[in-house]
């Protein structure tokens, strides 16, 4: 089960790696109104989301004293770099985490701001959240990049030859390798 999560989670995180290496660096500052969140607003946010719940997630509340929610929504960035880096400390500790859940404390009883959530409800709550603020991510990178965007999953009327290439690549019995499918469905 491990294994499943840690291929989903980085699913989305190249999702948003990719998003990023198509950004300038004024890109992931751009905010539509002072109502929006910029890219780097938005990855202040899941990062620090990570660090607050995956840190000592089996001993300790997943909603750290140390955390201030509110704050991630105020851009503290000067540069890419100092985005991309925070990125990766919350990726980290994320996969840190995870590689320590084992079969049998799969249903262990950990904390977020006091409600009992079982691991495995953790990691479902994650695998909601993080994406959908990665979504946010893409969409706001693909409207920036406009006609210069080089697309993260099936090209635009591209499908069939998407479809006809992932039914050569696996027979049935097969697994398939789909970020988003976890068996070959025919």
């Amino acid at each position: 089960m491990k294994d499943l999560f840690i291929k989903r989670f980085l699913y989305y995180k190249e999702l948003g790696d990719k998003s990023f290496a198509q950004l300038s660096e004024e890109q992931l500052f751009w905010q539509y109104n002072e109502e929006s969140n910029s890219i780097a607003i938005i990855i202040n946010h899941v990062a620090g989301n990570m660090l607050s719940r995956w840190t000592n997630f089996f001993t300790e509340d997943g909603e750290k004293d140390w955390r201030n929610r509110d704050s991630e929504f105020i851009n503290s960035f000067k540069t890419k770099a100092e985005i991309l880096q925070y990125w990766e400390k919350g990726w980290d500790c994320l996969f840190t985490a995870l590689a320590q859940i084992t079969d049998e404390n799969i249903n262990s009883t950990i904390y977020i701001r006091g409600e009992a959530h079982s691991v495995l409800d953790a990691v479902f709550r994650q695998l909601a959240h993080y994406p959908y603020h990665i979504g946010q991510i893409v969409y706001i990178a693909k409207m920036m990049k406009n006609n210069d965007w080089k697309t993260l999953s099936i090209a635009r009327n591209k499908s069939a030859d998407f479809n006809q290439e992932m039914h050569s690549k696996f027979d049935s019995n097969q697994e398939n390798s789909s970020p988003v499918c976890f068996r070959n469905e025919r």
